[in-house]
């Protein structure tokens, strides 16, 4: 192959209680453009993306290099040109995209012909687990468990649903977001943890979003200690909530939230939102390969 071109989504991450394995993926994009070339080249066609190396230190280019190399593979020198829509370290899976970005020159320069799973699978080793990388690779709502080499996951579309992300213009470092959790937690909050997860699985499978919009609101490991690091997080929740929305959770580590309501009600809550200074409001697609 002499020169190939393709896209990867955003994904939002952990959506209430499913910390590190659920994951939806969003119509917004990282674009990468390759072809073959005498030495490493990284071109970024924004201005917000020149804070990333441009060299063979690029997580997408290193990415690319490991994973050729772990088939035994030598990948040809490129010359990339990138261009993104996902807003770097905002919690909507800017890193994840680059790993899938790399996976898929390695898989392309180098004739891996790797399945979905495989792809997902070596992201997930890449990553340490599977809740952004997994929609990267599979497009929709995603549902995995990774551990030790083992991966098991489904993808599932959610018809009939909007995305809202709501955007502040700081930041959060994940190490940080990371940092405000707790080393272990109580037993019981365990127990119900689990249940409200599987609950909220069931409910959206049989696409009873407001019952699975209640459940998401209903985490106990990571929102609890993670939203006072965001300062929009209780009046967007509210706002939203009280335009009809299902759900308001942070999206990843944050600040990003994540909003979701049936499609016709967007619109509506999207012009409510606006009203919240220092942060961007939009309604996103949810990506589906299918």
């Amino acid at each position: 192959m002499e020169a190939t071109e393709f896209k990867i989504p955003a994904t939002s991450a952990n959506l209430g209680p499913g910390f590190d394995s659920i994951g939806l993926a969003l119509e917004k994009f990282l674009y990468i453009k390759a072809e073959k070339n005498d030495r490493w080249e990284m071109k970024f066609e924004r201005e917000s993306l020149e804070v990333l190396p441009s060299d063979e230190t690029n997580l997408c280019i290193r990415t690319a290099m490991n994973i050729a190399g772990e088939y035994h593979k030598t990948l040809p020198k490129l010359k990339i040109t990138m261009d993104s829509e996902i807003p770097l370290t905002h919690g909507m899976g800017s890193s994840a995209s680059a790993i899938v970005a790399g996976i898929e020159l390695a898989d392309q320069f180098c004739g891996l012909h790797l399945s979905e799973y495989e792809k997902v699978q070596r992201a997930s080793e890449i990553e340490g687990h599977p809740d952004n990388v997994g929609p990267a690779v599979t497009g929709g709502f995603f549902v995995g468990y990774y551990k030790n080499g083992e991966l098991f996951y489904y993808s599932h579309d959610l018809k009939g649903l909007a995305a809202i992300v709501s955007i502040p213009g700081y930041e959060i470092d994940t190490k940080a977001a990371r940092a405000a959790l707790p080393q272990s937690y109580i037993k019981q909050d365990a127990v119900d943890q689990n249940a409200v997860t599987n609950v909220l699985l069931m409910a959206m499978i049989n696409q009873d979003y407001n019952t699975m919009g209640q459940l998401m609101m209903k985490d106990s490991f990571h929102e609890p200690y993670r939203r006072y690091l965001i300062h929009e997080y209780d009046e967007v929740k509210a706002v939203s909530l009280n335009h009809g929305a299902h759900a308001t959770v942070i999206s990843g580590a944050g600040p990003t939230l994540l909003t979701l309501c049936d499609t016709n009600d967007a619109a509506l809550i999207v012009d409510a939102l606006s009203v919240i200074p220092d942060c961007v409001h939009e309604v996103i697609d949810i990506h589906t390969k299918r």
